[in-house]
Order: C-alpha cells, then sequence, then structure tokens
C-alpha cells in the first residue's frame, strides 16, 4: 500500500494542568505526632551545599522612615520559588502590622478574652493616632496590576486583615518563580508588643508583606500540599521561609540605625537622610531599629567552626548601664550555644536595649537581632543582674531554636520558647548562677533568698492545674497565664528528662536534633525521634511527650503514712517441733518485759534510737495523685542508716515494709530533686516527730516562695 503524500501529526499538545486549590493548614493545628519525611525541606543540610540553606524567598526592600508619623514607604520585590509539583495561582501575604490597626483583629478580639484570665505582655491600650497597620498600595506580576482580598484561615473575624490572598495573572509552574513587586506603607503603632514606636525609639518588626509557608507531604504532618499562613493571633509569633534579604533603609541623619544582617559599607548622607544598606542571606526575617541619640557598644567573639562576629549593643543614655552586662551575657551566649548545640553561622549579632516606658520592645528576638532588658543602676548581687543576663541569653538563645532550627512558632510554640528557656537555664546552671530576690529590703532585714534555676521555672509551670498541652498551638488557650506556662512546664519537662536519661546524653541528642534540622523546620515528632533515636530510651522519651506534650498530666506523689511496729512474741497456739504449745498474752507480756529487763542490764550505756531486744518492723505508705513516675523513697532509721527502693510501676499507691533493728524516722520521695514536674514538693517527705531539719526545709521553701512571688510582681 501507498503512504499517503502527506505525513499525520500525532504529537499530543502537553497541557499543563489546571491550578488547584491548595488548601490551608488546619484552623486549630497543633504539634503534630508523625514525624516528618527525611528529605523534608530539601533534606538534611551536610555543610557542602552551596548556599547554608535551601533558600525559597528572596526580598529586595528600599524603605524610609518618616520620623515624625513613625511611618515606613516602602517598596519591595519579593521572588518566590514554587517547592510543590503542582501549578499556584494564588499566594498569600502576612500582613502582621493590620493587627494593630483596630480593635476587630484577631489579636484584640482574643486579646479581650485571653487577659480576663491571666496577666499578659502587650496590655497596652492606644489613643488616637496610636495604631498601627500596613497599607497595600500595588501588587504587580510582571505589567499585570494584581488584586487582593483578605482571607482568614483560621476562622478569625471578618474584620481582620492580617492575611491577604494575592490571585496571580500567571499561575506559577511547578518548581517555578515568581516575582512581585509591591508597594506598601507601613504605619507604626505605640509599642503594644513586639514591635512600634516610642519617643524618638523605633522598633521596626513585623513591617513588611511576608509571603506564607507551602508546605509539602511529609514535611510537619503534612498530608498534602497546603499553605500554612495563620492570621496574628495574641499569643502568636511567626514562621516564615528560609531565604535572603537586601534591604536599604533611608533615615533622618542623626539617628541610629541596626538591623538583621551585615551593613553593606557606610551609611550614603544626603539632603538630611542616611541611607543604610543591610544584606543577610539564609535568614526568614528582617528587623530593624532607628533611634535619636542612641550609643552604641561593640565587641567581638570568634569560636570553632564559626566565623568571626561582630557583636553590637544599642542603647539610650539612660541605660547605658546595662550595655556592658548585655554585651558579655550576649559574648557567653555565644560560646555556650556553640559549643552545646553547634556553630553559629552568621557573622554579626545586635542587641538593642530599649528606652524607658517602651518596655513592651524587650525581650523580642529576629535572626542575628533581639531586643533585651534596661536598668538604670546595677547591683551585681541581686536580681537586677539575673534579670539582664537571664533575658539577653532568652532572647539571643531565641537565634537558635527560633532563627536557626526555624519551628513554627504558631503550632507549636514550645519547640521555640519552651526548648529556648529550657537551654538557657542550662546555661546559667552551668555558670552556677541562682536567682537572687530583687529589690534591698530583704537584704537589710539580713535574708537573701535564692533559688536554682530549674526551682524556679517550676514554680511558674502550671503544675497543679495544667489546662493545655505543651504541644498544644499559640492561640487556642485557656489563658494568656495558661500560654505562658510553654516556657517554664517545657523547661520543668526537658529537666526531668533529662535526669532520667542523663545530662550528657540529653546534650549529645539535643546537638543530634540541631545537626539534622537547622535551616530547615523541625516538628515535635521529629525532637522525639532524635531523643529517643539518641538515647534509645523510648519508654522514658514517650512517657514525657506522651504525658505532657501531648496531654495534660499531673504528677502529686506523696509520703502519706509512717507506721512502726516492734516485733513481738505473738500470742496463740503454735507447734513447734511437732509439738502444739499456747503462748497467751499475759505469759507473753511478762516475757517481753523480761527480755527488756536484761537488754537495758547488757546495755546500760545505750543512746536513745539504737538497737533494743526486738526488731522493729516499719511500714511506709506512698500515694500517687496523678501520672507515673519513676521514683526512689529514702527511707531512714533511728541508728541513722538508710534504705532506698524504687516506685516504678503503675500503681496508685504502694506500702513498702522493712524489718530492722531500729524503727524508721523518715521517710523522703525524691531526695535529690529530680523530679520537678511534680506540683507538690512539700508532701514528698514526712517525719515521725518534729526535727530540725524539717523546720530548715520549710523555711526555706517559704523562703523560695517569697522571692519568687516578689520577682512575679515585680514583672507586672
Amino acid at each position: 500500500m501507498m503512504g499517503s503524500a502527506y505525513a499525520q501529526d500525532t504529537t499530543v499538545p502537553v497541557v499543563a494542568p489546571p491550578p488547584v486549590v491548595v488548601p490551608f493548614a488546619r484552623p486549630h493545628a497543633a504539634a503534630p505526632r508523625v514525624a516528618s519525611a527525611a528529605e523534608a525541606w530539601g533534606g538534611e543540610r551536610t555543610g557542602q551545599e552551596a548556599t547554608l540553606s535551601d533558600r525559597v524567598v528572596a526580598y529586595r526592600i528600599d524603605a524610609e522612615l518618616d520620623a515624625a508619623r513613625h511611618s515606613i514607604k516602602g517598596s519591595e520585590q519579593l521572588t518566590w520559588r514554587n517547592r510543590s509539583d503542582q501549578p499556584i495561582d494564588r499566594v498569600y501575604l502576612h500582613l502582621y502590622l493590620n493587627a494593630f490597626q483596630n480593635e476587630g483583629s484577631t489579636f484584640f478580639t482574643e486579646r479581650s478574652v485571653l487577659t480576663a484570665h491571666g496577666h499578659s505582655r502587650g496590655a497596652a491600650t492606644l489613643k488616637k493616632n496610636e495604631w498601627g497597620w500596613i497599607d497595600l498600595k500595588r501588587v504587580q506580576q510582571g505589567n499585570a496590576a494584581l488584586k487582593w482580598t483578605f482571607v482568614h484561615p483560621d476562622d478569625g473575624p471578618a474584620t481582620d486583615q492580617t492575611v491577604a490572598r494575592i490571585d496571580l495573572a500567571e499561575p506559577v509552574p511547578a518548581g517555578g518563580t515568581l516575582t512581585l513587586d509591591i508597594d506598601f506603607l507601613s504605619q507604626l503603632p505605640r509599642v503594644v508588643e513586639r514591635t512600634g514606636w516610642w519617643g524618638d525609639f523605633n522598633l521596626v518588626a513585623q513591617w513588611f508583606p511576608k509571603i506564607g509557608v507551602l508546605e509539602l507531604p511529609g514535611e510537619r504532618g503534612a498530608t498534602q500540599v497546603r499553605w500554612n499562613v495563620h492570621e496574628f493571633h495574641f499569643n502568636s509569633e511567626f514562621y516564615a521561609d528560609f531565604g535572603s534579604y537586601d534591604v536599604r533603609l533611608t533615615v533622618p541623619t542623626g539617628y541610629t540605625v541596626g538591623a538583621v544582617g551585615e551593613a553593606q559599607g557606610a551609611a550614603i548622607e544626603g539632603n538630611g537622610t542616611s541611607t543604610y544598606h543591610f544584606r543577610q542571606d539564609d535568614v526568614h526575617d528582617f528587623a530593624w531599629i532607628a533611634a535619636k541619640g542612641y550609643k552604641t557598644l561593640d565587641g567581638s567573639w570568634q569560636g570553632p567552626g564559626s566565623p568571626r562576629v561582630a557583636v553590637r549593643v544599642i542603647y539610650p543614655p539612660e541605660y547605658a548601664a546595662s550595655a556592658p552586662p548585655v554585651l558579655k551575657a550576649t559574648l557567653d551566649s555565644l560560646s555556650y550555644f556553640s559549643s552545646t548545640l553547634g556553630a553559629y553561622p552568621y557573622r554579626t549579632v545586635t542587641a538593642v536595649v530599649p528606652p524607658f516606658n517602651a518596655d513592651e520592645a524587650g525581650g523580642m528576638e529576629y535572626p542575628t537581632f533581639f531586643t533585651a532588658e534596661g536598668y538604670s543602676k546595677i547591683d551585681p548581687a541581686t536580681y537586677d543582674q539575673w534579670d539582664i543576663d537571664f533575658v539577653t541569653i532568652h532572647e539571643f538563645g531565641h537565634g537558635y531554636f527560633y532563627g536557626l532550627l526555624a519551628s513554627n512558632e504558631f503550632e507549636e510554640p514550645m519547640l521555640d520558647e519552651g526548648m529556648n528557656e529550657y537551654w538557657d537555664q542550662r546555661m546559667l546552671r552551668a555558670r552556677d548562677q541562682r536567682i537572687l530576690a530583687p529589690g534591698s529590703w530583704l537584704r537589710r532585714a539580713g535574708i537573701t533568698p535564692s533559688m536554682e534555676v530549674f526551682s524556679y521555672e517550676r514554680r511558674w509551670a502550671g503544675l497543679d492545674r495544667a489546662l493545655d498541652p505543651l504541644g498544644e498551638n499559640s492561640w487556642d488557650r485557656y489563658s494568656s497565664s495558661s500560654y505562658g506556662t510553654v516556657y517554664s512546664r517545657t523547661a520543668t519537662a526537658m529537666h526531668d528528662l533529662e535526669e532520667r536519661l542523663g545530662k550528657d546524653v540529653m546534650e549529645r541528642a539535643f546537638r543530634e536534633y540541631y545537626r539534622r534540622w537547622h535551616f530547615r523546620h523541625p516538628s515535635v515528632a521529629d525532637l522525639r525521634a532524635v531523643l529517643i533515636e539518641v538515647s534509645g530510651d523510648a519508654r522514658n522519651v514517650n512517657d514525657i511527650f506522651d504525658h505532657y506534650v501531648y496531654g495534660t498530666a499531673r504528677i502529686d506523689d506523696r509520703v502519706e503514712a509512717i507506721d512502726n511496729q516492734e516485733v513481738l512474741p505473738q500470742a496463740g497456739s503454735w507447734v513447734k517441733q511437732g509439738e502444739r504449745s499456747e503462748l497467751v498474752a499475759d505469759d507473753r507480756d511478762a516475757q517481753v518485759e523480761k527480755q527488756r529487763d536484761a537488754w537495758k542490764q547488757a546495755h546500760p550505756h545505750a543512746k536513745s534510737g539504737s538497737a533494743g531486744p526486738f526488731l522493729w518492723r516499719g511500714t511506709v505508705t506512698v500515694v500517687r495523685d496523678g501520672a507515673p513516675v519513676p521514683q526512689t523513697l529514702r527511707v531512714i532509721f533511728a541508728d541513722g542508716s538508710n534504705e532506698d527502693v524504687r516506685w516504678d510501676d503503675d500503681r496508685r499507691w504502694a506500702r513498702f515494709v522493712f524489718t530492722r533493728p531500729t524503727r524508721i524516722v523518715s521517710a523522703e520521695l525524691d531526695r535529690e530533686r529530680k523530679i520537678l514536674l511534680d506540683a507538690n514538693k512539700l508532701n514528698d517527705s514526712r517525719t515521725v516527730k518534729s526535727d530540725t531539719s524539717a523546720s530548715r526545709r520549710w523555711t526555706a521553701d517559704v523562703a523560695a516562695a517569697l522571692q519568687a512571688f516578689y520577682a512575679f510582681v515585680v514583672t507586672l
């Protein structure tokens, strides 16, 4: 058969699949229970890659501060890579400053409820011209102007405008990149929480349109591609992709400027303004400060595996006394965190001391940049020194747990706030730095209460009435106070796990956690998997996670009773050597008296509490109100001897019987105070009669409680 003169084209044109609507992460998402896939977030970073992180996004921003209005006019070029295997036809931007534009935001709506049931920071009342917001002026993809609408991924109030959906003119193909050109105007609020102005001080944070995170299956419990882009909740913080920031900041000449990253040369002066250029790769946020009349104090640090780090403290003149201790604590933190977790990879750290009346700008963290606390005078022998050290260490530590490990602070605040608190207290413990009472009136009275750092933590951990699991998200909380226990209860739980596994094992596990997950986004389940793998002790790791991370268990083991009985001859009918005999009570009593008299004659100088003619049977009863925990019970006898027994089972109560030459005088659970999750440590011990050691213990606990209360009052 002859063929056709024209060949038929049978090629099927390739048609890209239409975009599908990508769902949001669940409105009430919390810590996942399933570990992430090994290849999540591009897999482990070995250090051999071209970049430290798998950079997903890049921001080029030009911003100009209007110091009189505390507003920032900005233009931004955002470049984002679609990591998924499907086209994306819409993206979502965080507009965090809109949390402060009115009382209809999710932030203010939740604040009114949560602060009604507990104390919290961020409770300031805004007056006229003190609100803050961010207005999108233009969003453009190529030559196409794009439209946006406000959405509510967490089913928040319709009046919230902290998340905007941008409908694209052209979908971003799988593996492709998107470039958006954005103009915006950011109005800073008077300082409420984390950002804002006071006088000539401007802390510029959460200030630019920021793209949400597209999570893939196998990442943080995701089973399908999803957008993780939560509203700005009252208790929530942040979550974003790693990337690069190239930012130019124009401010009035004479203002001191500090920011995330490295300054690129000197400021360019002209027309009464100064333009600063900062760059930083492999971070996931950018914040800065512009303040008139502020001073700087500089230092440097070098450690194994790290570049030389330039450290700067920026401070107001009234808090000049705070600058040297903040600098020292920062340098010490670089050494401790680098040696115990992993090398610090950046070239800068900037610490900012906020001014008087702007306390809520203190204690906040961004990559390579944080805010500390300010004091006009510091007595090294008081609480002031501890507070400066602790806040500085804590905020620097966020550079690891929030910055480098980049967990999702919306959904898993314990991975940042809680784990950071735990590691901070480990550092203070390593320095043997106890917490001293604030103020001087106690010292004038001759009393200087102090407390070991983890003992202090447990007092704020809500151990007696835990209403929310540690692994709950940041906003589904009974109260702000309940959210606050994420710090102390996590630190306490990790302390107790460390006591079970061993300090060295715990440190090895956290070094591996950092090695495996830095520059990625681990979940609680990923941390648990590493702890089990390194320790080889699934039982104890799962016990802590099941009871306290995913649950709200309570521990309260107590010594309920001590009973002593002499082992005397027993009345009744007995068979001895095949013959039955009877011992009546009267004869028994006479026999006992005869043996007592004979023993006294043989031991005329016997001291009280020494052995006698008969043995003693002592019984200690212990009771468990709450979850089981491995315990050691120490029993002390009148002759000064002691015996330790283990109580490591699920019984709600137990009795331990001892037959010894002398009676029991006291019994104590957890003598070494390793179990700080126990809600009531005062009932861990019992004595047969009062003695001075018990009195001293009560005195110490009362003094410690007084100190803790006083510290709490000072923070209000």
